[in-house]
């Protein structure tokens, strides 16, 4: 099991390159994560034959395990829609009930699920990789906790702790965590794990010898900081010290508004040369664009609320100026939403409200969830899209809204193209495209269509990882946790 001193620390990185090294060794191997919380999610086989929904950490590292990515890899999964309230996804499924429960109320309730999931692939797989959430050490969460410690000594799990040394404090960190723990489970940790450490190692010391002489557990691997291992962040985060060095030719501008979704679904887009991702969150970080440059609004997991952020910024008018200007926009899932004429909810899912009137649609929010794999080639396409003509896509749908042609402007003539049945639609001019399908760009053909260029294969990135714990953890170590 990883278990981190903070979020942030390295947990799901170091999860993913577990998986792939013991599957590497010719084993069994799936990940777990009794419970998530993230806006990141995949769709993935379900119970009963249904698709459900799984954090997009579990999704990667099941796929680095050369696992089918299923629901009982992550079995509670939540997706915030506001600062205090999280919409609950039991094995894959929105469960109303439990969405409606406290906090301290749900773990009891959810436990046995989870246990469950976990045991049943222990009996099916050779190693299972835990991930923890956060840190184990915080004592107002460890009576109700069900997702590190208890999942910890259910399995009887050998731990590992790692910390993020770049921060700094990262030995006060381990020992804090450590010392905070009852003594049952301190006996689970059987090594510290030094993360995105810069500079000269030997200057470590004595730390790690001190640190060991108080607590028992040695440091067993000291990982180099890594800005382009090319595995999404957990939260989809970027920055522009993950940039590959090089010259320019194209700014995709993303709009990071509060309630933000599946944001890992543009990391293939780092990785394409001459290309600068960036985060927009003001009228000035979209003023130097020029037409050929993108303006993408992502997924949201509360519309309505993310549309009116947005117009609160004024950045309504600075998409709005450059799709006149002809320059490229994109909208997914709740981009897509946003960019149509109105956003419609008779049921109170998520929000009514005007949207930024780019394309003639309407969106109409329903309690179902369309949540499945969509496979689907597009039409023909106009303007800066039309590379996309013809081009068969993979993908995957997660939302709650229907969207259509808005029926008044149709009548009037003003129709948007629909490109893909369903899914897809673009403004005449051609430089405005919205798509509920997630995951475009991991699609190889879309990315040699639209750039000329093919990202690292995901096999190519696991590989990486594998190779990087088995240079920096010290020898014998990833193997004796198994054995």
């Amino acid at each position: 099991m990883v278990l981190g001193t903070t979020s942030g620390a390295g947990k799901s990185w170091l999860t993913t390159a577990l998986c792939r090294y013991y599957s590497n060794l010719g084993l069994k191997v799936a990940p777990f994560k009794a419970q998530n919380m993230s806006n990141n999610a995949r769709v993935v086989e379900g119970e009963g034959g249904q698709w459900g929904e799984i954090g997009s950490a579990q999704y990667f590292q099941a796929l680095a395990a050369r696992a089918v990515p299923e629901v009982r890899m992550n079995p509670l999964l939540l997706k915030p829609e506001a600062d205090t309230h999280s919409q609950v996804v039991l094995l894959g499924q929105v469960s109303a009930e439990l969405t409606a429960l406290p906090w301290r109320g749900r773990s009891q309730l959810v436990w046995p699920q989870i246990a469950a999931a976990l045991d049943a692939l222990r009996a099916e797989n050779d190693v299972v990789v835990i991930e923890g959430a956060g840190s184990p050490a915080e004592t107002n969460l460890h009576a109700s906790d069900i997702v590190n410690m208890r999942v910890a000594r259910h399995a009887g799990a050998r731990c590992l702790l790692v910390t993020d040394i770049d921060r700094g404090g990262a030995f006060a960190h381990l020992y804090g965590t450590w010392a905070l723990l009852p003594e049952d489970e301190r006996a689970l940790i059987h090594g510290f794990v030094l993360n995105k450490f810069r500079g000269d190692a030997s200057l470590l010391a004595p730390a790690p010898q001190h640190l060991q002489e108080r607590t028992g557990v040695p440091t067993v691997a000291t990982i180099p900081m890594q800005w382009h291992h090319g595995l999404p962040e957990e939260d989809g985060v970027f920055d522009d010290r993950t940039l590959t060095p090089g010259a320019v030719h194209t700014t995709v501008a993303v709009v990071a508004y509060p309630r933000i979704s599946n944001l890992d679904e543009f990391q293939p887009l780092k990785n394409v040369p001459g290309l600068r991702l960036q985060w927009v969150r003001s009228p000035a970080d979209v003023a130097g664009l020029r037409p050929s440059d993108w303006i993408v609004l992502p997924g949201s997991k509360a519309t309505a609320a993310d549309l009116a952020w947005l117009r609160a910024q004024g950045l309504d008018q600075s998409i709005a100026a450059h799709a006149g200007r002809g320059g490229t926009v994109l909208g997914v899932c709740g981009g897509l939403q946003m960019l149509g004429e109105a956003l419609i909810d008779p049921e109170g899912i998520d929000g009514n409200g005007p949207g930024l009137g780019l394309l003639p649609l309407v969106t109409v929010f329903e309690p179902a969830k369309t949540v499945r794999h969509t496979s689907a080639a597009f039409g023909s396409l106009a303007g800066a899209w039309a590379p996309l003509s013809g081009v068969a896509a993979c993908g995957y749908e997660i939302h709650h809204g229907q969207t259509a042609q808005h029926p008044a402007m149709a009548a009037k003539g003003d129709v948007a193209r629909e490109v893909m049945p369903g899914i897809a639609w673009q403004n005449p001019e051609g430089n405005v495209l919205g798509v509920y399908l997630h995951g475009l760009f991991e699609d190889a053909a879309v990315l040699h269509a639209l750039f000329g260029a093919q990202a690292p294969t995901l096999e190519t990135v696991f590989d990486g990882l594998a190779e990087g714990v088995a240079q920096h953890f010290a020898p014998g170590v990833l193997d004796a946790l198994i054995a």
